[in-house]
């Protein structure tokens, strides 16, 4: 299916006042300022993962929403992009961005309540390049480098836009498909056991969180582990 026929049938299952954010939402770059003005999603009912009908009526999102509601406003404008997930140690989360090309060099969309892990100018030559760029950042909250692997770039095309676009429940089935997807290691075993932790002024920086847990007593306090909502 051609990118025209695929965004007309993506832009027929929205309502008016959904179509009209997304016009709105013409390049990446405003893509990201609208996301990063969504408060983080703390998922206080239980995790979630909601499409992007269900992210414009919450208006909040953790990173893996951000990921397809991305997708869904590139897609809107007719415009190719795809998911990446980034697999950390297991005492550390996942992050799915969304990647983008501009003038054949790669960029990145990220949702993330931390000053770390956020866009990426379409600077990269390759996916690998660009994902390579949180490579350092990518720590827990002690300073710990997490980061282990990154999935090959993943279409969402490959659904017909009913599927994840719109639904009322969770995409439970997505995010189970994108964590079985193919993934490659950022360096060999040996290597991510030597990294470096990140000093005391790079841990402060990491552990700032742009829109506190509302589950904290005090909206200073800074959580004990970082998650990446």
């Amino acid at each position: 299916m051609t990118s025209l026929a695929y965004r007309n049938r993506l832009r027929a299952l929205l309502t008016p006042a959904e179509r009209r954010v997304l016009t709105r939402l013409n390049t990446p770059q405003k893509v990201q300022t609208f996301l990063d003005k969504l408060p983080a999603n703390y998922c206080l009912d239980g995790d979630t993962a909601m499409s992007p009908r269900g992210v414009l009526r919450a208006r909040t999102a953790h990173c893996a929403e951000g990921a397809v509601f991305a997708v869904a406003a590139l897609g809107f404008h007719g415009r190719k992009s795809w998911l990446v997930d980034m697999r950390a140690l297991p005492s550390d989360q996942d992050h799915i961005v969304t990647l983008f090309r501009e003038r054949g060099l790669w960029g990145a969309i990220s949702k993330t309540n931390h000053p770390i892990l956020r866009w990426r100018d379409p600077i990269y030559r390759s996916p690998r390049e660009l994902i390579m760029s949180y490579a350092h950042e990518y720590c827990l909250a002690g300073g710990k480098k997490s980061l282990l692997e990154y999935s090959r770039p993943f279409l969402l095309t490959r659904y017909a836009p009913g599927r994840w676009l719109t639904p009322e429940e969770d995409l439970d089935w997505l995010m189970l498909a994108l964590d079985e997807a193919p993934h490659l290691p950022i360096a060999p075993k040996a290597a991510l056991r030597q990294r470096r932790r990140l000093s005391a002024i790079e841990r402060d920086a990491h552990n700032q969180v742009e829109w506190p847990d509302p589950r904290k007593s005090s909206p200073k306090a800074k959580p004990k582990a970082k998650a990446k909502p």
